[in-house]
């Protein structure tokens, strides 16, 4: 059977969106923190073999800021436009610095 590899940027933006659903129809946020944790480190994996450990470490990061941005950017967008744009972005540039490469 062959293995299936999932974009990177799928998972990561799949990680942002489904860790705030998570978390928001299960009023348990650390479960969504768990949902959250474990696809960001699949895609982190993912970029380190796409990309490269730096490549994978900067993404990282990104993904890390995105998820802190949504609470501000929140306030002034709503919840859910919040994630769906960070998750938008982080996947975007999951893209085009890592996935767009096979």
């Amino acid at each position: 059977m062959a293995k299936v590899q999932v974009p990177a940027a799928a998972v990561a933006a799949g990680g942002l969106v489904g860790g705030y659903a998570t978390a928001r129809l299960t009023k348990k946020r650390p479960l969504g923190g768990v949902v959250l944790a474990a696809a960001g480190a699949v895609a982190v994996k993912g970029w380190r073999e796409r990309a490269g450990g730096k490549v994978a470490a900067g993404l990282g990061a990104a993904y890390v800021a995105a998820f802190a941005g949504s609470h501000p950017l929140a306030k002034k967008v709503g919840a859910w436009p919040a994630v769906f744009g960070v998750a938008g972005a982080v996947g975007l540039a999951s893209w085009v610095v890592a996935d767009r490469r096979r």
